[in-house]
């Protein structure tokens, strides 16, 4: 479980097929030896099993291996050598929870479809996915790419966010542009009522 607060931006160094699927290995700036073989961590939204790691002259590094059914289902088929990705490692109990509950478990793919860069902020909207539109909520919170973020606007399947210049500055949003797709994961508190309140109406 993670918080939506990325730690780190890492880099793509490598990308090769595997009989599962896809393995990459991320640069970093965490010390690889302060977690472990099996660690969660969160890369650009999607929760992914460290599975080999190292602290060494070129760097600090990290690989994950990417399922078939992730390649599917999020933006991971897309990534290629030198992109940056939105890091984050699991949440500890005890911890400060400074955005909202995330589980890494991406929903669908949002498009961007607009960015305005003003002087203090910057606005994107987007179009998400038809069945994942209704757990999106005016001033609810949104996982996108990894980063949790409150929405604006609500019209439909559009919804919108302002990004404020630090976002901008620790994340990899200065990067994104009308048309990218990004990994969009609900409010886990919004698919928990939806369900409870499909079931009050069957009942």
């Amino acid at each position: 479980m993670f918080t939506g607060i990325v730690t780190d931006m890492g880099e793509i160094v490598s990308l090769s097929e595997i009989p599962a699927g896809m393995r990459t290995r991320i640069r970093t700036s965490y010390d690889t030896q302060t977690f472990d073989i099996g660690a969660s961590i969160s890369c650009s939204g999607v929760c992914h099993t460290v599975t080999a790691k190292a602290n060494d002259a070129s760097g600090n590094w990290f690989e994950v291996e990417s399922a078939a059914e992730t390649l599917a289902l999020t933006t991971v088929s897309d990534w290629r050598e030198g992109q940056r990705l939105n890091l984050e490692r699991s949440l500890t109990l005890g911890a400060e929870l400074g955005g909202h509950l995330v589980l890494g478990h991406v929903d669908g793919i949002a498009r961007v479809v607009k960015r305005e860069d003003h002087p203090d902020s910057v606005y994107f909207q987007f179009e998400a996915p038809e069945e994942t539109a209704p757990f999106i909520a005016r001033k609810g919170s949104v996982a996108l790419d990894g980063t949790s973020l409150t929405v604006n606007e609500v019209d439909g399947c559009l919804f919108s966010v302002f990004l404020i210049p630090h976002t901008l500055e620790v994340t990899t949003w200065s990067d994104r542009h009308v048309g990218d797709g990004i990994n969009l994961e609900v409010d886990m508190m919004a698919r928990y009522a939806a369900r409870l309140a499909e079931f009050g109406k069957n009942g």
